[in-house]
């Protein structure tokens, strides 16, 4: 009889130690399009697959206001599927990049555009307050966060964001920002196959302090990679490709949540199963060589 997979397999960790969740959660950037430009995704099956979600266990979900597709955002969906939501759930979100409603990318927000970013999750996500508000820097930001940080912790302690977090950062923006209010999870770019020795000691650094880090892409973002060293290891545990990245994250480091995302109900199941996989030595080794950058 097959069992039935549940995102509690992975374990749990505290959220500025307070907020509970289960590190095996899940990214919704993919319920309202495949990809920035489509094609578009069924809106009935992207409410189903939350449900599912919720169903299995999963009760961390990443969202963002620009994460939309025409006239179809994952924070609608989300609404739509899930509210009222239940006491344990918790909602991240991002604020910083923005999108015209064409699709376009708009100049990263300044301190008074990030004040309307979070009052539209607001709106949006239909609640009072955010669980989880990222600050997303742009590649192309290479200046100080601490004035749009500032503005960010401004709202948190006006009641309006729980906590807070830090997304496509550095160790020293990591440092700026903990100057001005605590930061409970970083999210950055992260993978088996895509991680250099920078990454590996932002991810350190942030376990030494009890922050979460949150790796997107954690399936490389274009697909999974025909690795071979990944089909190896697969095949030993009787698993795919990518429940083995899914699973190296989650032994790679206590601290690490993983939000994989999709709009397909088949792959729901086959990523909340990755929690339930575990890892000897010799497998860990294997895969910890086949980074390439």
């Amino acid at each position: 009889m097959t069992t039935t997979p549940h995102a509690s397999a992975a374990g749990s960790l505290r959220l500025g130690g307070d907020l509970p969740v289960s590190r095996m959660g899940f990214g919704a950037m993919k319920l309202p399009a495949r990809d920035w430009d489509g094609p578009a995704c069924d809106p009935e099956q992207s409410r189903a697959v939350l449900r599912r979600a919720v169903e299995l266990g999963v009760d961390h979900i990443d969202t963002a206001w620009f994460y939309f597709h025409r006239d179809v955002s994952a924070n609608a969906l989300i609404r739509a599927a899930l509210h009222p939501y239940r006491d344990e759930l918790v909602i991240a979100t991002k604020v910083g990049p923005g999108r015209e409603p064409d699709g376009g990318w708009m100049d990263p927000a300044g301190p008074a555009e990030l004040r309307a970013a979070v009052h539209r999750n607001l709106r949006e996500l239909g609640v009072d307050r955010l669980d989880l508000v990222y600050l997303r820097r742009m590649p192309s930001q290479t200046a100080s966060i601490a004035d749009r940080f500032a503005v960010l912790a401004e709202l948190r302690e006006e009641g309006l964001i729980r906590h807070l977090g830090l997304s496509n950062v550095r160790a020293d923006h990591l440092a700026e920002a903990l100057e001005i209010a605590p930061v409970v999870a970083v999210q950055n770019r992260f993978s088996v196959l895509e991680h250099s020795a920078e990454d590996a000691a932002l991810l350190a650094a942030c376990a030494e302090r009890g922050i979460a880090f949150v790796p997107f892409f954690p399936l490389g973002g274009s697909g999974v990679p025909a690795d071979p060293g990944l089909r190896r290891v697969a095949e030993r545990h009787g698993a795919t490709p990518a429940q083995v990245m899914l699973a190296w994250l989650l032994a790679v480091s206590p601290a690490i949540l993983a939000i994989p995302g999709t709009s397909s109900p088949a792959h729901l199941e086959e990523n909340v199963a990755a929690a339930s996989l575990r890892f000897g030595a010799d497998d860990l080794a294997e895969l910890g060589a086949l980074a390439r950058r």
